[in-house]
């Protein structure tokens, strides 16, 4: 048996023991060590019209790590005992089982270092489409961990960030995080005021929409520039947008919904993000600001919306 979260009703979780799982043909189960809390988790924490409860053991966890303690049969290339981050679905729980081929180990410099894989894999696969050189000035709404990941790679490659924000201390996040300008996320006009006179009026190359609501959408469609490109990497779980497509066809602007759901897109990105974060080009650990018991997933997912203090990501800790 292992303890596994279960959603019984909006805004409600409790914990049970749940059957340990087998792996099958091809699969490995892996002892967790913890999961990221994704923003994704929390409208269907918070109750959605098509929701149905109670979910399943685990079931909202998708960003899980920790050690292979058992694989099915004709696994290869991993092996009880290597630690690594998964793409795994069930991971608010003890053990999670995944594909052998959706594990990526983790190298020894890793070691005893949260990993939430699936996200900071997300981050890599948002910055290859959206195709930022240098010189390039690019805008940024939204500077939680995707934005903050996403303000790094673009700032190393030599472009000129403009980071936008609700929060002073995601602002001052994404400074530490290497943001040439910072503007607060208060007033529509104001805002464009502002990367006018940053641009020169010639606005932005690259505008990266990391919130996943309607305002910010507009917005980033307003702050490109002709000829640029819109990137959506904001989750838009909550309904049909309108978009201003006279606008976006007057700019002749790309817009790339750079949400993978290839598999194989979605592990390049986690390979990347492993040998990233291995190699010392990125530092995620000031990202992970809150940490929780899986008895306590209930007060992250509320943190997660809420955003208390300097929270940034929550991680779900089960050793």
């Amino acid at each position: 048996m292992m303890r596994a979260a279960v959603l019984e009703a909006p805004e409600r979780i409790r914990i049970d023991g749940a059957t340990l799982p087998t792996p099958g043909p091809g699969e490995v189960r892996i002892r967790l060590e913890g999961c990221g809390v994704c923003a994704s988790n929390v409208g269907p924490w918070q109750g959605q019209p098509w929701s149905q409860f109670p979910g399943d053991p685990g079931g909202l966890g998708h960003e899980g790590w920790g050690e292979i303690d058992a694989v099915g049969e004709s696994v290869e290339g991993v092996s009880p005992g290597d630690r690594v981050a998964s793409l795994a679905f069930r991971s608010f729980a003890d053990y999670d089982v995944a594909r052998a081929d959706r594990v990526v180990k983790l190298p020894d410099s890793l070691s005893g270092k949260p990993f939430p894989g699936e996200p900071l894999g997300c981050a890599f696969n948002i910055f290859r489409r959206s195709d930022i050189r240098e010189g390039q000035t690019v805008a940024i709404i939204g500077i939680g961990f995707l934005g903050a990941v996403l303000t790094k790679l673009a700032s190393d490659v030599g472009a000129r960030v403009i980071a936008i924000s609700r929060r002073e201390e995601s602002l001052d996040l994404a400074r530490r995080f290497g943001a040439a300008e910072t503007i607060p996320m208060h007033d529509h006009y104001a805002i464009l005021d502002a990367v006018k006179t940053l641009t020169g009026e010639a606005m932005c190359d690259r505008v990266i929409e990391a919130v996943g609501k309607q305002w910010p959408l507009d917005l980033a469609g307003e702050l490109v520039g002709f000829g640029g490109k819109l990137i959506v990497a904001g989750y838009h779980q909550d309904g049909p947008r309108q978009v201003n497509m006279q606008g976006w066809n007057w700019k002749g602007i790309d817009v790339i919904n750079a949400h993978e759901r290839d598999p194989e897109v979605q592990m390049r990105g986690l390979r990347e993000a492993v040998d990233a974060v291995a190699g010392g080009r990125l530092d995620p650990t000031p990202l992970y600001t809150h940490r929780y018991a899986l008895e306590q997933l209930g007060e992250a997912l509320a943190a997660t919306r809420d955003k208390p203090g300097h929270f940034v990501k929550a991680l779900v800790m089960l050793r």
